[in-house]
């Protein structure tokens, strides 16, 4: 009798064990969990059914999830129905569900049912939002049919539109390094396609660091030279005097050192492009023989007198006004019209912020893989800085502070310590600042006057701004660590300037 006591306690004991571990495993799983009687008395909820829908055990189902179970049928437990364990969709206490139902034999041989359901409300918003996105899409077509049966003129606008958009859409040519997709660089792109094909002298013009040379480039590229020889020429880092026979040539003779006849760029490129940068920074004997390529596509060597027939296409390019070189008498008024005879204009960064993300993101994979580092994110704090710099220098001056600052970059992200503008102070803010140039001028260096005025522009600075150095360097637009050299070197201390205040 003890042994079958003791028997019937183990027993007990280790079905009580399975029934804990049951609903520990049951609590663990993230869909919610019912077990429900015969009598539609709800057995037993998981901790996550307990949480979504509160505590319903030990009393009868109702509602919506007494629909979930009207097709089971409790007598049946080894045989389900067409509907037992298949995944159905509705709403329990305005909750979206998927749901299962499948036929359970508890420990003690009652027929019940386990009803397993997972929250759905994510998945129906997504849909939801799917469907709103394709309604308002057919909402839209809709009404530029409309438009389009209502007017003629409406009909022939679009398409024409439709034309341009989709010849643009091939202007993006392999040899287009041109970063940036705002509304100036897509005409400027475009203007290169039409005028490319053409053996018409182009003249660009821009400020320094504007990209001239990419242009150069895509028009070369993009023309019907592209298979001939292409020469880049930069007028202003050659001696006249060298320029002028590297240009045309000389014969022997022409000067000392000249043992041969050797031929000058314009014949060896033939039947090519020449690229002539800073053509405004040439001299007025320069300018003459130029001139004569131009006009009569011929050359003449230095020391000859035979002119030399040449087939060359000249791109030109400069940052010079050269209306205002022509009105100097710095530049021939002929030169002027036989260069200017297509112009593409650059429009300086300033004008085209839009493309500054673009660009930033480029510069950043580039340089990134350059120094083998690890840099994956740029904080919209650090982009709004970069929008607020003028950039007197341009795509390159860009190109120069996303170097520096990817170079100095100690983590996955550049921060705004790691940039450093080359212009360090605001034009408003030294205007704010008063300064006796007269009572310092012979009594001390300029280096001196200079530090002294930018440290009375920091101290200024960081009183207005209460000693937010922080915001100081937004204003002044530097990095915080270089404001803090600064700091360090002029003595200033943005504690006991905001003490003073």
């Amino acid at each position: 009798m003890a042994d079958s006591n003791r028997e019937l306690e183990k027993t007990r004991d280790e079905v009580s064990r399975l029934v804990t571990n049951w609903q520990i495993l049951l609590d663990a799983v993230p869909m919610m969990v019912f077990l429900i009687r015969e009598d539609f008395v709800i057995e037993y909820q998981n901790q996550t059914a307990i949480g979504r829908f509160g505590d319903l055990q030990k009393q009868p189902c109702s509602g919506d999830l007494r629909c979930c179970l009207d097709k089971m049928d409790f007598c049946s437990s080894s045989t389900a129905d067409a509907t037992s364990g298949a995944l159905q969709e509705t709403t329990i206490h305005g909750v979206p569900v998927e749901y299962s139902v499948v036929p359970f034999v508890s420990y003690s041989s009652k027929n019940m049912v386990l009803l397993v359901m997972q929250d759905i409300t994510l998945r129906k918003k997504t849909e939801k939002e799917l469907f709103n996105f394709n309604t308002n899409i057919e909402d839209i077509l809709e009404q530029k049919i409309h438009e389009l049966e209502e007017s003629q003129e409406t009909r022939k606008r679009l398409s024409s539109q439709i034309n341009s958009l989709k010849h643009q859409l091939g202007f993006q040519h392999e040899a287009d390094r041109m970063v940036g997709s705002s509304r100036a660089l897509r005409e400027l792109r475009e203007m290169v396609h039409q005028v490319a094909k053409s053996d018409a002298t182009i003249l660009i013009t821009g400020e320094s660091g504007t990209g001239k040379e990419l242009v150069a480039n895509l028009v070369k590229a993009l023309s019907n030279r592209d298979d001939q020889p292409f020469l880049k020429i930069n007028c202003n880092s050659i001696n006249d005097s060298i320029l002028e026979s590297d240009l045309f040539g000389y014969e022997k003779g022409a000067f000392t050192g000249a043992t041969s006849r050797k031929k000058g760029k314009f014949e060896v490129v033939n039947g090519g492009t020449i690229f002539l940068d800073e053509i405004g920074d040439i001299s007025p004997r320069m300018q003459a023989s130029l001139l004569r390529v131009l006009q009569n596509g011929e050359i003449v060597r230095v020391g000859g007198t035979e002119p030399v027939k040449i087939d060359v296409r000249v791109i030109a390019a400069t940052n010079v006004d050269l209306v205002e070189a022509v009105d100097q008498k710095k530049f021939r008024l002929d030169l002027y019209y036989r260069l200017n005879i297509i112009n593409i204009n650059i429009p300086p960064l300033r004008e085209r912020k839009e493309d500054i993300v673009e660009l930033v993101t480029h510069f950043v994979t580039h340089y990134r893989d350059a120094f083998k580092k690890d840099i994956d994110f740029v904080p919209k704090s650090l982009i709004n800085l970069l929008l607020q710099h003028d950039w007197p220098g341009n795509v390159r001056e860009l190109e120069n502070v996303i170097q520096r600052a990817v170079l100095m970059a100690k983590g996955k992200m550049i921060t705004e310590d790691d940039l450093s503008f080359d212009r360090s102070l605001n034009p408003e803010m030294i205007e704010a600042v008063p300064i006796d140039v007269q009572s310092k001028i012979g009594t001390l260096p300029l280096k001196a006057m200079i530090a002294e005025f930018e440290a009375d522009v920091l101290r200024q600075a960081l009183s207005m701004q209460e000693g937010n150095v922080t915001q100081v360097a937004a204003d002044l637009k530097i990095g915080k660590t270089a404001l803090y050299d600064k700091m360090k070197r002029y003595g200033i201390s943005a504690k006991k300037i905001k003490k003073s205040i």
